[in-house]
């Protein structure tokens, strides 16, 4: 899959809005300026396709990028404080309403800041994840913001914040160095290949 001819197609602020899906999904979830943005430009390699805010709280719309015979979808944002109780119940409405549907969501990638302990909005959104059987990646931003040592220790430390974290795939990722961005794309690759067993079934019936 060629990432790089990724075209936006639009935004929804309501899941009505959202069309009927056609094609396999791919989903990113994560808090507020955790940099889902910035590694959706990275795996797309293009420099302001998904638009990067230092002001948290931006992304407040589900945010749909074409590529090939499938969509990037971008989660808004959560776990931002300064934003009206009644904001905050869209978003959560727009992130679980969208993951509850029947489309074909292929895999979420659930991005934690790899510096600093996981918030409840985390733990809640990955324990939701867990609960309903949504195969997910966890992806640990700003990996290049810490030493080795510190990197070590914080790997040590999710073992004991994150539910299951031993049994899951974890991947390191950077903006910066690019750490993370192949494997990345390797398993964008894999969940939305053609099933051979599909297309036979369909050359059958010809």
């Amino acid at each position: 899959m060629n990432l790089q001819t990724a075209k936006f197609v639009a935004s929804y602020g309501l899941l009505k809005q959202i069309p009927a899906c056609d094609r396999p999904e791919i989903a990113f979830a994560g808090r507020s300026n955790v940099g889902k943005s910035t590694l959706l430009n990275k795996l797309m390699q293009r420099k302001s396709l998904a638009r990067v805010s230092a002001v948290p709280g931006k992304t407040a719309t589900i945010n749909f990028y074409g590529v090939d015979q499938c969509y990037l979808v971008d989660l808004p944002g959560y776990g931002y404080a300064k934003i009206a109780k009644s904001e905050k119940m869209r978003w959560a409405g727009l992130i679980e309403g969208y993951l509850n549907s029947d489309r074909d969501i292929r895999l979420v990638f659930q991005l934690i800041d790899m510096r600093h302990p996981p918030s409840a909005d985390d733990l809640h959104m990955i324990n939701y994840l867990i609960d309903t059987e949504q195969p997910f990646v966890l992806v640990l931003t700003k990996a290049d913001k810490l030493g080795k040592k510190a990197r070590e220790e914080r790997m040590r430390a999710f073992e004991d914040e994150i539910p299951y974290f031993n049994n899951m795939t974890v991947i390191p990722f950077s903006s910066m160095t690019l750490e993370g961005v192949e494997e990345l794309r390797q398993i964008i690759d894999e969940q939305t290949a053609p099933d051979p067993d599909e297309d036979a079934a369909d050359e059958s019936t010809l």
